[in-house]
């Protein structure tokens, strides 16, 4: 829950800007001592004194502030989105998505953004897609593709089957993943900077990039979804595995259930009993435990 009052550093360079803008929106102007204006509309009172410090209160100062101050005067998130790394910086965010998942592809989504276009992933509600509905995300990865470079590798079940024999290690795999995802939107882009959400241990990504000649610079952080390219990047990786899944349940005849609990065992059941044991490697990630508990689960010859 938000304080009732705001208070934040102003550039006194955009006093002008302030002074136009405000008289705009419907505030009403006034100079009380000590204070280079205030400002006052029903529901927001807005102060900002003669040190540079603006003072906003009123029931209504969450809309002000998230949708003119923030991103027109602060170019920052210290109320609306208090979590998010403020990182203008033009850069590659990278995330994935499904590697959880029994049921189909392994995605990773790379998007690229710096400057304003970071501030209108904020205005557009962007954040880690574990906070979204699957509808939300759906379309918010349409705005996401609409207006910014991007590379979203999926991996359907039998790909994904045939590299983890390659790699015999998921996170080997994720690596290499994330390694061609990043040089396509580098090599798009020329863009050289970019933020990981880290998944393993550093030296994992480091070694797939060198391997196929990549010359970025990396961050690997822990919860990078607070960045906000990297929390684009998790929304388009999150669509991709929605809609993969999606295409694979309309192929076969069945709704294919995320994650990896009991009602995926009783639909991969299903599957095996209708199209046989190889349906397995066409539509899930065959190296789970799951795997063994619907064999279990089917009736011994």
């Amino acid at each position: 829950m938000h304080s009732s009052t705001f208070t934040a550093k102003i550039d006194l360079s955009l006093v002008e800007k302030l002074l136009s803008d405000l008289p705009q929106q419907g505030f009403e102007m006034t100079r009380p001592t000590y204070t280079i204006f205030s400002a006052k509309k029903k529901g927001v009172n807005c102060t900002l004194y003669e040190s540079g410090n603006l003072v906003v209160q009123g029931k209504d100062m969450q809309e002000f502030i998230e949708f003119y101050l923030e991103p027109e005067i602060l170019k920052g998130f210290q109320f609306t989105h208090p979590e998010a790394t403020l990182n203008l910086t033009p850069h590659i965010g990278l995330d994935e998505a499904g590697k959880g998942d029994f049921f189909g592809p392994l995605c990773i989504g790379s998007v690229f953004a710096g400057g304003d276009d970071i501030l209108k992933l904020h205005q557009m509600g962007v954040k880690d897609s574990k906070r979204f509905s699957d509808e939300s995300i759906l379309k918010l990865a349409r705005k996401i593709r609409a207006s910014y470079p991007y590379v979203v590798i999926r991996l359907f079940p039998q790909k994904y089957n045939e590299l983890y024999g390659r790699f015999k290690n998921l996170n080997r795999l994720l690596g290499w993943a994330h390694a061609a995802a990043l040089g396509d939107l580098s090599e798009k882009t020329q863009c050289k900077k970019a933020i990981l959400d880290q998944f393993a241990e550093k030296h994992v990504v480091e070694t797939a990039l060198k391997q196929k000649r990549i010359d970025v610079e990396l961050e690997q952080r822990v919860r990078g979804e607070e960045d906000l390219v990297v929390a684009a990047a998790s929304i388009l990786a999150r669509a991709g595995f929605l809609e993969g899944l999606e295409k694979l349940s309309q192929e076969y005849g069945c709704v294919l259930p995320k994650g990896a609990a009991t009602i995926v065992i009783d639909t991969g059941v299903k599957l095996v009993e209708k199209f046989g044991l190889e349906i397995l490697d066409k539509v899930a990630k065959t190296h789970f435990k799951t795997r063994t508990d619907i064999l279990s689960r089917l009736p011994q010859e």
